[in-house]
């Protein structure tokens, strides 16, 4: 039998232990940036829920760094990175519509955790104590049917 080497490696490509070290550092980093842009309260500058926008960016240059690295895009064809970089373009443009939209019927939705909606619900339990199957035992007592 003879050697044919078509110039193919058979084995994935080889990352440097350095650049696993830095990238593994840097993950870390980035998670503790997160835990830490949680923490923080935005309401003081006026900017109430921006943390969640701070925490997606950074968890997009997470996701950039593991393609990059670990799923060995860096080193890849230029089109597995052209879908890479697309698959992210519309997963944040299907993201950017999900939020418009729901700026556009936030004021419509019930803020139910008021006094004034809590006090209602009493009242319409309330008045609804007379009533079969709403939480009393109404009947002789038997079970069977």
């Amino acid at each position: 039998m003879s050697d044919h080497h078509d110039g193919h490696d058979s084995g994935g490509h080889a990352v440097p232990i350095k650049i696993l070290a830095i990238t593994c550092a840097a993950l870390l980093f980035l998670t503790a940036v997160t835990v830490w842009v949680a923490s923080l309260d935005f309401d003081i500058l006026q900017l109430p829920g921006i943390n969640i926008f701070i925490a997606l960016l950074v968890a997009s240059i997470k996701v950039l760094i593991v393609g990059l690295i670990f799923m060995h895009l860096r080193w890849d064809r230029s089109f597995t990175g052209l879908v890479f970089v697309s698959s992210i373009f519309f997963v944040v443009l299907f993201i950017s519509i999900a939020i418009t939209d729901t700026r556009e019927y936030q004021p419509a939705v019930i803020q139910t955790d008021s006094e004034q909606i809590q006090q209602k619900i009493d009242k319409l339990d309330h008045s609804l104590d007379g009533y079969a199957g709403h939480g009393h035992d109404h009947g002789d007592g038997d079970d069977e049917h």
